[in-house]
């Protein structure tokens, strides 16, 4: 249950779609003065140092945040991305990794909030210390729970404030994620049905992937977009990750052009093999087929 260490995966091209819609939603949101909740079902350390031999053993985000730097003609999401990862790195060397945690505080204003679900002993206690590290007018805006986000998050539900972003992610390392994803989404609707959630979920080769997937799209009364991601053909023994997915609920009505921009120079750029694809759908359009890098 505890062996997932993010740190192995910061920076990886499931980051990097992962937070460049994460980024755009922010975004969104700030351009209303009405404050707003960011909520995340597993937060994980938060920040990630990626000269760390956590972060270097497999170095992957030098397939991921790394290929992105060096790529020229970059989408406008992808360069207000790179700027938000850049704040963090202020001498111009990609040193830091803001996780999802990291980047919704760099994008709180005075009266927004942060609520943070961890569970893994070792990540929450490298969560407490970063955030102890932030000035006190920062770190009176959050709040961390060790627990579990999936039944957590119930309580959360209407926020105060009625505007909240909540992101879902765990890491599907157990088949039962799938389905507690599924029903924590179904649960939130029901509890706060305008708001907006994002939920990442991996691309391998398991029935439960595409399970979840057609679950979400069938969901009712409300809009979604959803986007995906593969730099490279699935492993020929099943195993392994060759892209991810992000599925936004309610997401901004700017969000579908944005993607539709990056998500093809993502894919020539973080491309693996020739099997790199990419696929954009929406509620209320037909369905888009994959698209391969050269389109």
């Amino acid at each position: 249950m505890f062996s997932y260490r993010h740190a192995f995966h910061a920076g990886n091209h499931a980051d990097v779609l992962k937070h460049s819609i994460l980024v755009q939603i922010l975004d969104y949101f700030n351009q209303k003065d009405t404050p707003y909740w960011v909520i995340d079902t597993h937060a994980g350390a938060g920040i990630y140092d990626l000269t760390d031999e956590w972060a270097t053993k497999n170095a992957e985000f030098a397939d991921g945040l790394d290929r992105v730097l060096a790529a020229e003609k970059r989408p406008p999401m992808i360069e207000r991305y790179l700027e938000a990862v850049g704040d963090f790195n202020p001498d111009g060397v990609a040193n830091y990794y803001p996780g999802s945690p990291w980047l919704a505080m760099q994008a709180l204003r005075q009266k927004d909030r942060l609520r943070l679900f961890e569970l893994h002993p070792n990540e929450i206690a490298i969560l407490q210390e970063n955030l102890a590290q932030q000035d006190r007018s920062v770190q009176k805006k959050v709040m961390v729970y060790e627990q579990d986000g999936f039944t957590g998050l119930k309580a959360l539900l209407p926020p105060p404030t009625r505007r909240a972003v909540t992101i879902i992610d765990p890491s599907y390392e157990a088949k039962s994620d799938y389905r507690a994803t599924l029903q924590c989404v179904q649960d939130a609707l029901r509890r706060f049905p305008t708001g907006c959630y994002a939920v990442w979920y991996p691309l391998v080769q398991r029935r439960e992937v595409t399970e979840l997937q057609r679950s979400l799209e069938k969901l009712k009364d409300c809009s979604w977009v959803n986007a995906t991601l593969s730099v490279r053909k699935p492993p020929s023994d099943g195993f392994g990750l060759f892209g991810s997915g992000m599925f936004i609920i309610n997401p901004p009505y700017t969000l579908h052009d944005a993607l539709a921009r990056a998500l093809p120079w993502l894919s020539k750029t973080l491309a693996l093999d020739d099997r790199a694809t990419f696929t954009l759908k929406k509620s209320g359009a037909s369905k888009d087929k994959p698209k391969d890098k050269d389109d």
